[in-house]
């Protein structure tokens, strides 16, 4: 049983993308224990966002505007929420960075104030994090069984590295892996899929400026434009390109813009 001297309700949420403040929530999972040990309750809804949903976060939880018409607004149902959640403390995984702000907006915008002040908030992936943590110390421990010595010397930790790389080598020989999209692979079959499986493809530069859209076309990963294709936003913005190459971007950003608008203009 666990020491619950509070109510707490554990969370989670879907949403119209990865922006606290303009994004929009499109699921609810709430399960809520009780510190007098009551059987626990659970709520989940589907909410109309009333804003577009971004194509990638739609690859990731299934669900379009089109599949979401019919549901109730969050207005709609922001008193039941707030109801529900009562006085309980919060929790999640990775909720204090994404889910509780992202809630507390979404109740902003309904007229309710969240407060967090007075509630303990727990996130479980800090905890995964703080004791179990990714550091090369503690792969090194992990995969070699071996303690660190003359931690930050470049040539010790590139022989913790080396380690680290056999001790996974035996490790995950023959292990499965299966990817986002159901398909079941094998990444350490020989090095040309264990390089596969390092490179996250999603981005193009190793900054993560420009990313890769649902189509496979560069989009910009921060600033103004941020979700929207370069070339298209350099047609109707060409000064935009200026401002990048003149700012303390990396090579590989410059190069690549310079690349795309080259494309672009025929060149």
């Amino acid at each position: 049983m666990l020491p619950l001297t509070n109510d707490i309700v554990f969370f989670d949420l879907e949403a119209t993308g990865l922006n606290i403040t303009q994004d929009r929530i499109v699921q609810v999972g709430f399960v809520k224990l009780f510190a007098d040990g009551r059987p626990a309750e659970e709520l989940e809804m589907k909410i109309n966002p009333d804003y577009p949903v971004n194509p990638e976060a739609a690859a990731i939880h299934g669900l379009t505007n089109e599949m979401l018409e019919g549901e109730p607004t969050f207005k709609e149902v922001a008193p039941q929420l707030f109801d529900f959640i009562g006085d309980a403390d919060l929790g999640g995984y990775n909720s204090n960075r994404y889910d509780v702000p992202l809630l507390q907006e979404e109740f902003y915008r309904a007229g309710i104030y969240l407060d967090t002040s007075k509630r303990r908030l727990i996130d479980a992936q800090q905890i995964f994090y703080r004791m179990e943590p990714r550091t090369l110390s503690a792969a090194l421990k992990f995969y070699s069984g071996k303690t660190m010595e003359n931690a930050h010397d470049a040539l010790a930790d590139v022989r913790a590295t080396v380690d680290i790389f056999e001790g996974q080598l035996k490790m995950y020989a023959g292990v499965d892996f299966e990817k986002e999209d159901g398909e079941t692979i094998q990444p350490f079959a020989d090095m040309d899929t264990i390089a596969a499986f390092c490179q996250d493809d999603r981005f193009l530069d190793a900054t993560r400026r420009l990313k890769k859209g649902p189509d496979g076309t560069p989009q910009f990963n921060f600033g103004k434009y941020a979700g929207q294709n370069v070339a298209a936003v350099f047609n109707k913005d060409p000064h935009y390109l200026k401002w990048i190459l003149s700012k303390d971007f990396s090579t590989e950003v410059k190069a690549l813009v310079k690349a795309i608008d080259d494309q672009r203009r025929g060149k």
